[in-house]
């Protein structure tokens, strides 16, 4: 089967097993949210995961008490900057520099750049935009999950403060942005299972233009 027939085969599964997914399977799945691209590389949220099955009741409570949250092997948790620092810019830069072995003139620019226009800003707008880059890493996690034959369910519905507060988020300058149940689902529990995937065709979604 090759990639795009996993991707067609895929759905956000509404009923889980609580079968546990291997852990080669669950570290391939968070390499691929690793190596996504962020804005400027900077990779600005960090990734929960969550086996305890005490806190994932905790967050059950506060995600409309979907079923997927208790029942599902791993739940990953993403959760974005709260705002973007000069430390956290040079850190990843630093990194950079001691990973490549080499400074480079157009890339210190670069740092400079970022240093004297982010931490001035906003730090709602910080984090709207930081916020943004959880999805690049969601959805690499559901792509390498289907690959792995493992299903997933992106969600938004939960409370983000309440879920802040529950792992301590907000202490570590982190805001909750989405979650992911991780598993294998429950076919005769799962009124979604055997629907047929609806997208729009392709000429209404793309616009080609030569």
């Amino acid at each position: 089967m090759n990639f795009i027939q996993k991707l067609n085969e895929r759905y956000a599964t509404k009923a889980m097993n609580g079968d546990v997914v291997p852990e080669e399977k669950i570290n391939n799945i968070l390499e691929a949210i690793r190596l996504a691209p962020t804005s400027s590389g900077l990779q600005q949220f960090e990734v929960y995961v969550i086996t305890n099955a005490n806190i994932k009741a905790k967050i059950r409570e506060i995600a409309w008490n979907q079923p997927q949250v208790t029942d599902c092997s791993h739940l990953l948790v993403f959760a974005a900057w709260d705002h973007y620092t000069a430390d956290r810019i040079n850190h990843m830069f630093d990194l950079t520099n001691e990973i490549r072995g080499f400074k480079n003139e157009g890339w210190e620019n670069y740092r400079q750049k970022l240093l004297a226009g982010y931490p001035q800003r906003d730090p709602e707008v910080n984090f709207e935009h930081a916020a943004r880059q959880t999805y690049i890493g969601l959805m690499a996690a559901i792509t390498q999950a289907a690959f792995e034959g493992v299903d997933s369910t992106p969600m938004e519905g939960f409370d983000p403060a309440a879920l802040d507060k529950i792992l301590g988020l907000r202490e570590k300058n982190l805001r909750s942005t989405v979650l992911l149940p991780i598993g294998y689902r429950e076919a005769e529990k799962d009124w979604l299972v055997n629907l047929v995937k609806v997208r729009k065709p392709i000429d209404q979604l793309v616009t080609r233009i030569n």
